[in-house]
């Protein structure tokens, strides 16, 4: 990594502070404080070896400084305990902070980016490398400014005892963090060596372990094992590295410590001895200068030893910010735009019979001619064509419409397509063409307002650990029980579910439920959301017949509120579809409803293969 890199990545991470600034001022202060307490218990002690000592006083006249004494190290310990805790509070908050800018970005960009990668790598972003930034906010950055602050105290503090003692912590201080600075440039490059040796072994773990059972089937088992111990070596060489540079580090802070401690003990043995005269304002170097100058030295150097400690954490902290920058700010061909028309101004009007004009806002103040209603939704495409996150043509131009209200089913076999005009409608991948709703363009919709308004079912339905109740609102608290009663019942679900309970428990990914169930509590869940759009991909999938016919049944009755689009290797039970789009190879090459093509072109091909296939 070179230190153009370096140096725009630690400004990346001091960017992200801006959540925790008052924090990790405070945290400074204290540390600060801190100092200045440790400056007078170090002269309470000095005084009392020199009164005891050389002036021969009783010790009952001094207790004000034992008292002093204990004060200040119940203020020390009180001190650091509060810095502990901001510490960790500053490293939680910041990890906090980016894990919701990765997840927006993964929210952004869609599956089909994601998808790029294996899924091991992405977990290793949002744990790994997350959590190595903690240190890097809860010790480092306080650590750097404390390691120009307590040094400047004790200095002020030292001078007028002595000069000369002064003046040697003053030369001697540079020498640290030269060297520690030399150290942690080798430091970086390793931790980042490390960081991607760790991505690249947790995706590869990862992806094994979801494999396992085809590794199994394929008598693979060994040679992936083999694999992964020659991949942990390899983890295993680069965390020695990264420790070795460590240990190194470390010693050369001992060491350049050690000589500047012994220097200042050489001058006051010779001064106490006589040899040298100089440093004490003309006056004779007493056993409170001597002890007080000597008490404070190690903790002189100290702070700085602590940041060559906690300087590895900033080459952790930069190691890891390079990858999750290099996701964040990796360029995506979006097709909504933020400032764009705002979706719930153009549907709020009440349903019409004829085409109107109503006032689109945004930041142009462009007049649109839209379709107006609160579900008449007609999606017109003309010459699309699909571009992938490379900017890729995925399709050839295709020209089809949604028309309101109608259930529309995208059938083909795999890799004609079908996935990618489903991601182009959610917004995960750009397009050349048209593509309008209600004569707007997609692209110019806000991204955020624009998926609000769909409502998704896949063929594996999302539900989490929680009740019915819970898995069918989703934090939504507006819902009377008369819309979950009804929505059940389109869904078909009413039944199970009064058997149940609303309140019934279900465990994760619908543990508890057979698969048609988790299927129409996932067609409630779309109908109570009321999305304009509804996108279904294989609902159908991997259902016995009785389940089937009720799943249809219900996704019929959710089509007559919604423009549906539905993805389906079924093709057989597409009777009561509106429309039917056929694709191959990346082109629409059949349109129309199922009488209509169920002896023509492809699709009568793809029909009679599935009748094959079932038989």
């Amino acid at each position: 990594m070179d230190k153009a890199r370096q140096r725009y990545l630690q400004q990346w991470l001091k960017i992200q502070q801006t959540p925790i600034k008052k924090s990790l001022n405070f945290n400074v202060l204290l540390a600060s404080l801190g100092s200045v307490i440790l400056v007078g218990q170090t002269y309470c002690f000095a005084m009392i070896l020199q009164s005891l000592i050389i002036q021969q006083q009783s010790r009952s006249s001094l207790m004000p400084y034992f008292i002093g004494i204990l004060a200040s190290v119940g203020l020390r310990a009180l001190i650091l305990y509060w810095r502990e805790r901001i510490g960790f509070h500053c490293g939680s908050v910041v990890r906090q902070h980016i894990r919701q800018q990765i997840l927006d970005k993964i929210a952004t960009v869609g599956p089909a980016t994601i998808l790029q990668k294996p899924a091991g790598s992405w977990a290793t972003i949002m744990l790994e490398q997350v959590e190595n930034l903690h240190n890097f906010y809860a010790r480092y950055l306080p650590q750097q400014h404390l390691s120009a602050i307590v040094p400047v105290v004790i200095m002020l503090a030292v001078f007028p005892f002595n000069w000369a003692a002064g003046l040697i912590l003053m030369l001697t201080a540079p020498l640290i963090p030269l060297f520690m600075i030399l150290v942690g440039i080798a430091a970086a490059e390793s931790s980042q060596q490390n960081m991607a040796v760790l991505a690249k072994l947790s995706a590869q773990f990862l992806d094994r372990l979801k494999g396992l059972e085809t590794l199994r089937l394929f008598n693979k088992t060994m040679e992936q094992t083999t694999h992964i111990e020659e991949s942990t070596e390899a983890f295993r060489e680069t965390t020695m590295e990264v420790l070795k540079k460590a240990f190194l580090s470390s010693s050369v802070l001992e060491f350049f410590t050690s000589i500047s401690i012994a220097l200042m003990a050489v001058y006051f043995g010779f001064s106490y001895l006589g040899q040298l005269d100089f440093g004490s304002y003309d006056q004779t170097v007493s056993l409170l200068a001597g002890f007080f100058c000597l008490s404070l030295a190690p903790e002189f150097y100290q702070p700085l030893r602590d940041l060559g400690t906690y300087y590895h954490d900033r080459a952790a902290g930069i190691g890891a910010a390079d990858a999750i920058v290099d996701f964040l700010e990796a360029k995506t061909p979006l097709c909504h735009a933020d400032h764009a028309t705002k979706i719930g101004k153009i549907f709020t009007h009440k349903m019409q019979t004829d085409f109107s004009q109503v006032n689109a806002l945004s930041t142009e103040t462009t007049l649109k001619k839209l379709v107006v209603g609160t579900s008449e939704w007609h999606f017109h495409a003309k010459d699309l064509v699909i571009l992938s996150p490379t900017g890729e043509a995925l399709t050839a131009p295709l020209n089809f419409d949604l028309l309101p209200r109608s259930l529309t089913a995208l059938v083909g076999q795999s890799g004609a397509g079908k996935t990618s005009l489903i991601n182009v409608l959610l917004g995960f991948l750009t397009y050349e063409g048209s593509l309008q709703i209600n004569g707007q363009e997609l692209r110019e919709l806000a991204l955020t307002k624009w998926r609000k308004e769909i409502s998704w079912v896949g063929q594996n339905p999302v539900l989490l650990h929680g009740t019915i109740r819970e898995n069918l609102l989703l934090g939504e608290t507006s819902v009377s029980e008369q819309a979950l009663h009804d929505a059940l019942t389109q869904a078909q679900a009413l039944d199970f579910v009064l058997q149940m309970g609303l309140d019934h428990e279900i465990n994760e990914n619908g543990g508890g439920l057979s698969v048609g169930q988790a299927q129409r509590l996932a067609i409630a869940r779309a109908i109570l959301r009321r999305g304009k759009l509804v996108l279904l991909d294989e609902p159908t999938a991997s259902l016995d017949a009785n389940a089937e016919n009720l799943v249809l049944h219900a996704l019929e009755n959710l089509s007559r509120d919604q423009t549906t689009l539905m993805v389906t290797h079924r093709i057989e039970d597409l009777k009561q579809c509106d429309n039917i789009l056929v694709m191959k190879a990346g082109q629409i090459v059949q349109q129309g409803c199922f009488d209509e093509l169920k002896n023509t072109g492809y699709f009568a091909e793809l029909l009679a293969q599935r009748q094959q296939d079932i038989q």
